[in-house]
């Protein structure tokens, strides 16, 4: 459960929020303010202070905010990624996996992959044995289950998902 009581956030000499007060209980859905970002009040998560809570996230949900809204994402995307990298660690989970990337068979991430590193056609074909039309079918297949516009795309797409690692 989330307690909030008296919370007052101001964002210089503008005050957004004042002595706001409520409780969220398990399973509800709701939007409110950053919590990390208070100018006074006081919010707990499961009986802990918010500020001193070591993992709030794992317990009290997750942030979206429009400012932080990557405009190639989904609001589902945006949630699971602070759940991904906000899970209690005594609890064993399979690896985050971004979900633009579950329609691909294992040889189209492999075509994303090298698309990310800025292979060619030709060397895509070359390199994997493929014939050249293959390759064409692959990144054709690749762009339109990423819902990539073209290459470029597909390029931030390898590194947004950590595909391919900056050098």
């Amino acid at each position: 459960m989330m307690t909030a009581l008296e919370l007052t956030e101001r964002h210089g000499d503008l005050t957004v929020v004042t002595d706001l007060s409520f409780t969220v209980r398990p399973g509800t859905v709701t939007g409110f303010l950053g919590l990390d970002a208070l100018t006074r009040g006081h919010a707990t998560v499961s009986g802990r202070s918010y500020a001193a809570h070591p993992a709030p996230l794992t317990e009290g949900g997750a942030l979206l905010e429009a400012r932080s809204a990557h405009p190639g994402r989904t609001a589902r995307h945006h949630l699971q990624l602070p759940t991904s990298t906000h899970q209690d660690p005594s609890t064993p989970t399979a690896p985050y996996t971004d979900p633009r990337l579950s329609a691909l068979t294992e040889r189209e991430r492999e075509i994303l992959t090298v698309i990310g590193q800025g292979w060619t056609n030709t060397e895509i074909a070359t390199r994997l044995h493929l014939a050249e039309s293959t390759v064409k079918t692959h990144v054709g297949r690749v762009l339109a289950k990423t819902r990539s516009r073209d290459r470029i795309q597909a390029v931030i797409l390898a590194y947004d998902t950590k595909l391919v690692e900056p050098s």
